[in-house]
């Protein structure tokens, strides 16, 4: 594929991989880089680092930031807008609804996700993503909401069974950390960004999300081992995978489809000496004198959390290895991690290489979704051939029995419309030629009184919960059950307007 006068857009630009396939991409003159990371000086620092190594450069580097799981209307500065969303009341059943809710036009439109697809950010001068190349690591983003612990404080509270618990907002922040709803939902938007502007190509880089260790991978975060939280980030990858994979199938996506799955832990950011944090904040030193020893006799005294110890005012510091998402390791546990038949160890710049060979047209033999292109069992000869057989014995006994069009078990109700409309066009006209050659509203009156006069036909439209929309376009047959709340989405429209498009279409 030609990058040069292309405008691209790096979901995780920030991150090592993302500047790593930043500075690959560079060479090959884009017209536009986007660096997109959730945090706004991260996306900054990595264009100041970028426009300095390439200050001959032509392509125009722009930070943007925000997280993309969410409004683009609540992008904020940092890390922090989730919390910020869940602590508002409003803006947390919002995100819920955003969530779950069927997906529409202001779910799409309101999306910072697709506002960065389509340029229309202020920073991106209306400028769409023709490339896309995503180095977020999606499955730990939704994984480490950590549903686990959600549930079980939720449990602790329900046995408590206290009037002052706040079972909404609760129960609507359980809501907005289920995790499979939110990877489709946010396939969902990527895709309907994408479509939107015609992208041309979207190259994922993924993780295994034990860094190619099993069920036994001891690395836990300081969770249970195996941790549950660290194999739903392993399931959540592996999904993530699949839905790429129907990506690079669905008609009107990019054309160029591809994930780079490394199975190893990636590189480093910085190796230093200095203060210690986790999560944005310092780790504290506290001291524990023998005198303030407590009973191990006392339960009290074995909580994970609580006033315990003394503190000394100052910040953890030591020599360390900054290994970006995973935090700071020291040499130790560095050594440990990356040892041979543990995780072992990759750099950026090879999974960026990989992702830029594949980008351009190469084969690097690392690319998830041709894998299982290659792998999967399709379509065969011999179910092909009796496919064949079976419809040949189903039209055998509507012979007998009678045309049996639609149940509404294959749905959607649209399609079991668009079956019996044509059904009925067949039924009246005999023959294309003789639909072609009425007038729509001869038509329509002639089916209408098909419809009113045959009870048989009639019912088996409307009990399968699809209503009959008369010639006039304002009465309607319908039954117990109607599963559309228009004609385009489920009702058998009878109108000549609907007459009319089918003869176009035939």
């Amino acid at each position: 594929m030609e990058i040069e006068g292309k405008n691209v857009l790096v979901l995780g630009g920030g991150g090592m991989v993302g500047i790593a396939v930043c500075r690959l991409l560079l060479p090959y003159r884009p017209s536009q880089l986007v660096v997109a990371s959730r945090n706004k000086s991260k996306a900054r620092q990595a264009v100041v680092l970028l426009e300095a190594e390439f200050h001959e450069s032509t392509t125009r580097i722009v930070p943007v930031w925000g997280d993309v799981f969410l409004r683009a209307e609540w992008r904020d500065d940092g890390a922090g807008a989730r919390g910020a969303a869940l602590a508002d009341t409003d803006k947390r059943r919002r995100l819920t609804a955003d969530i779950l809710d069927p997906l529409d036009q202001g779910i799409v439109d309101s999306s910072l996700l697709v506002q960065l697809i389509e340029g229309a950010a202020p920073e991106l001068n209306s400028a769409p993503a023709q490339i896309i190349v995503d180095c977020m690591n999606t499955a730990t983003a939704v994984s480490y909401q950590d549903i686990f612990t959600s549930a079980r404080r939720l449990a602790g509270l329900a046995a408590v069974g206290s009037d002052e618990i706040d079972w909404p907002t609760e129960v609507e922040e359980l809501m907005a950390s289920l995790y499979v709803p939110q990877l489709v939902r946010h396939m969902q938007l990527l895709y309907e960004g994408m479509r939107r502007v015609g992208t041309e190509a979207y190259i994922k880089v993924g993780t295994s999300g034990t860094g190619g260790m099993g069920f036994n991978i001891p690395f836990t975060h300081g969770e249970e081992k195996p941790s549950r939280v660290l194999l739903s980030k392993s399931a959540l990858a592996g999904a993530h995978s699949l839905l790429i994979f129907l990506l690079a199938r669905t008609p009107g996506g990019p054309r160029v489809v591809k994930e780079i799955k490394p199975t190893a832990l990636i590189g480093w950011r910085d190796i230093g000496y200095g203060t210690v944090g986790r999560g944005g904040q310092d780790v504290m030193l506290y001291d524990c004198p023998g005198e303030m020893a407590v009973s191990v006799d006392d339960d009290a005294n074995l909580v994970a959390e609580g006033d315990f110890g003394k503190s000394t005012g100052e910040a953890l510091e030591g020599v360390y290895i900054d290994t970006g998402e995973n935090g700071l390791f020291s040499s130790a546990e560095f050594t440990t991690i990356t040892a041979p038949g543990l995780m072992g160890i990759v750099t950026p710049e090879e999974v960026a290489e990989n992702v830029v060979r594949e980008l351009v047209g190469g084969n690097t033999g690392r690319d998830v979704i041709a894998a299982l292109d290659g792998s999967v069992m399709g379509p065969t000869y011999r179910a092909g051939y009796l496919r064949q057989v079976v419809l040949n014995r189903m039209r055998e006994l509507e012979d007998e029995h009678g045309e049996a069009v639609a149940f509404e078990f294959l749905g959607p109700p649209r399609l079991s419309k668009l079956l019996y409309e044509t059904y009925l066009l067949k039924r009246v006209g005999k023959t294309m030629d003789s639909v072609l050659a009425a007038s729509a509203n001869t038509l329509a009156g002639t089916i209408e009184h098909e419809v009113l006069t045959n009870a048989d036909l009639r019912r088996r439209i409307i009990s399968i919960g699809i209503p009959i929309l008369l010639a006039d376009g304002k009465r309607l047959l319908r039954g117990p059950v109607m599963k559309s709340v228009d004609a385009y989405h489920g009702w058998v429209d009878l109108t000549a307007a609907n007459i009319a498009a089918w003869q176009d279409r035939l």
